[in-house]
């Protein structure tokens, strides 16, 4: 053997050597580096603006942040607010609003998302056409939502002033306009655009219970009443917790909905802690105040879903 062909043969062992481990390499490395960028813009404008958000809590930041800490009095005020009914203070309305709210929304959601799923479960002719018109509402913005809510409520050229125009003279309905009510038609418009995603939450869910355990049901006599209220719904628990989840951080963060729905929330009749959360720092200049509204809002939103995520690793651990 010459020495060329020696060369030649050593080479190609390294070759193939190197190939294996350098294919290796790139198979562990490749998703990394691709995943690296999206992963530390999240952690720094979503992880690192929230640590920022809750600093600016203990300053005395207005218009523009400082980096005076004095302790927590910005969240004494929001704890003294909260009880001051007389008059009552924007925090408390806020609070009241999402009480109201938030209670509303999702009852009904869930009520109606799995009224609609039961429906569809049935195999009812034409399901094919009902889940998209169902669905139809999550594709709209809450800002559209809640324009459309508000022009086909709005008693001058909405739903009141077509029936006045049909005859119906006595028929009235201001809601929109009335500050007592206004946070209602907020519900309305949220319940009507987030109803048809529970509903395919629900039915995903309905559709994976084991058919085998209802025609066992229907055997042994059960009504559809009592397959779905003591075997079905309780197989899908999981199901009203997601949905539960869901629901309960679109309701704390709604704020694009309420401005859109009530025409940028006139005198603060439908106040919700987000947009109490923007007013204090964009428009009343404390900036502090209204970082500490946003922490407790995270804090609620925290609240509700550290549990659920808790549960939820203990079972798979399981």
């Amino acid at each position: 053997m010459t020495a060329t062909t020696e060369r030649e043969a050593a080479t190609g062992m390294t070759r193939q050597q190197l190939g294996p481990s350098l294919r290796g390499w790139l198979q562990d490395w490749l998703p990394r580096l691709v995943l690296a960028p999206s992963f530390l813009l999240v952690l720094v404008f979503v992880y690192g603006f929230n640590l920022w958000t809750v600093f600016l809590s203990f300053t005395n930041s207005r218009a523009f942040p400082t980096t005076n800490l004095i302790g927590f009095t910005n969240y004494v005020r929001l704890w003294n607010w909260t009880f001051e009914t007389d008059p009552p203070s924007n925090w408390y309305t806020a609070l009241v609003n999402m009480g109201l709210f938030g209670g509303l929304y999702i009852f009904f959601c869930l009520f109606l998302g799995l009224l609609l799923a039961i429906l569809l479960d049935q195999k009812i002719r034409g399901e094919g056409i009902l889940r998209p018109i169902y669905l139809y509402p999550l594709a709209l913005s809450f800002i559209v939502t809640g324009t459309a809510w508000k022009l086909f409520l709005d008693p001058r050229i909405g739903l009141e002033n077509a029936l006045h125009d049909w005859g119906w003279i006595s028929f009235h309905f201001d809601w929109v306009v009335d500050p007592k009510m206004m946070i209602y038609c907020v519900a309305i418009a949220g319940i009507w655009q987030s109803s048809g995603f529970v509903m395919a939450m629900f039915l995903a869910g309905l559709r994976g219970v084991d058919g085998e355990i209802l025609k066992a049901a229907q055997i042994d006599g059960a009504s559809a009443y009592q397959t779905y209220r003591r075997i079905v719904i309780p197989i899908i628990r999981p199901v009203f917790f997601s949905a539960l989840i869901v629901l309960a951080h679109m309701a704390i963060k709604s704020y694009d909905l309420v401005l859109s729905v009530t025409g940028k929330n006139p005198g603060g009749a439908a106040e919700l802690p987000s947009t109490f959360m923007y007013s204090y720092t964009f428009t009343r200049n404390q900036m502090a105040v209204g970082s500490a509204s946003a922490v407790i809002m995270l804090m609620t939103i925290a609240a509700i879903m550290v549990p659920y995520i808790y549960s939820e690793t203990r079972e798979k651990s399981r």
